[in-house]
């Protein structure tokens, strides 16, 4: 198609900078797990925006932080290797909080691609007044050393304020280029692990600071039953991995409570994607120190990137 635009956009920044919500309201559909606990993202996950006259291929990285684990490194390298040969860096800054070092740090990462168009998206908008963030504008500028912002775009994904224009943004920076995804695609990500994500999206809800960074999901069994209905109908069992007793303790509850209001959370997101009904059998296991073992990380989906 003559004059059809496409390309590949890398969401980058620091941790709980609101890099899902963003990616979510673009694509318009949720695809990307929320949480506001950080690093809740962990894996480069992509989504589409499908426009008539472009397509955008959203890469939602983990934030950019300082590894105090195998873990953690790993999720550092799936930023650095998501912003190779992207037509856009879309960095995501708050606008109620300031800038420091970690700005800084993925600012001076941005500026070694020097092919990207580089745009700063200050996110949260909703919570600081006008005042504030035209001063806060004035900050982004300062942290871009050795490069200058295609563009500055103050965005609510909260309140939709901007995100279309965002897009459109998005779509006029993108080159001439085909079509990548069929219409109605939102994300390449295999079922199976946003199966996982919203699992562990649930999961994540109301817990202890030191909890949220040692949960992971795998899936068990995941099949169609054979009997036939208005709707398919799925039975899925998955297991909840975390790395001590008390953590287990802690997303049991009282009687198993815990884990049923994760069940019930995790079903619903579930079932509106596949437009399917389900069951969903939950299962806890402690993979003691999984963060920290390399061979526990690559059987839980974490092997080292090249």
């Amino acid at each position: 198609m003559s004059g059809f635009r496409s390309g590949f956009v890398a969401i980058v920044g620091r941790p709980n900078v609101g890099k899902s919500t963003l990616i979510n309201a673009l694509v318009g559909s949720k695809i990307a797990i929320t949480s506001h606990h950080p690093n809740t993202t962990r894996s480069a996950i992509r989504g589409i925006v499908h426009r008539p006259d472009y397509q955008a291929v959203l890469v939602d990285t983990p934030g950019v932080h300082k590894p105090k684990t195998l873990l953690g490194q790993r999720l550092n390298q799936v930023v650095d290797q998501s912003m190779d040969s992207v037509d856009i860096v879309l960095m995501c800054i708050p606008a109620d909080e300031t800038s420091g070092a970690g700005d800084i740090f993925i600012a001076q990462e941005i500026a070694k691609h020097c092919k990207a168009k580089k745009f700063a998206v200050i996110t949260k908008t909703d919570l600081i007044s006008k005042e504030k963030l035209a001063a806060r504008l004035l900050g982004i500028m300062e942290i871009a050393k050795g490069f200058t912002w295609d563009e500055i775009i103050p965005v609510s994904a909260a309140i939709h304020d901007q995100v279309e224009l965002l897009n459109e943004l998005i779509g006029k920076n993108l080159p001439e280029g085909p079509a990548y995804y069929p219409e109605g695609t939102n994300s390449d990500q295999a079922i199976e692990a946003l199966i996982c994500e919203f699992i562990r999206e649930a999961a994540l809800q109301d817990v202890r600071e030191e909890l949220p960074h040692s949960i992971v999901v795998t899936i068990d069994e995941f099949g169609e039953r054979e009997e036939k209905g208005s709707r398919p109908f799925y039975d899925i069992h998955a297991t909840v991995h975390v790395e001590r007793d008390t953590q287990r303790a802690i997303l049991l509850g009282h009687q198993g409570s815990r884990l049923k209001e994760i069940g019930i959370r995790a079903r619903a997101d579930i079932e509106r994607t596949l437009n399917a009904k389900i069951f969903l059998g939950l299962h806890i296991k402690v993979s003691k120190e999984w963060q920290k073992d390399p061979k526990l990380l690559e059987r839980l989906g974490f092997g080292e990137k090249g």
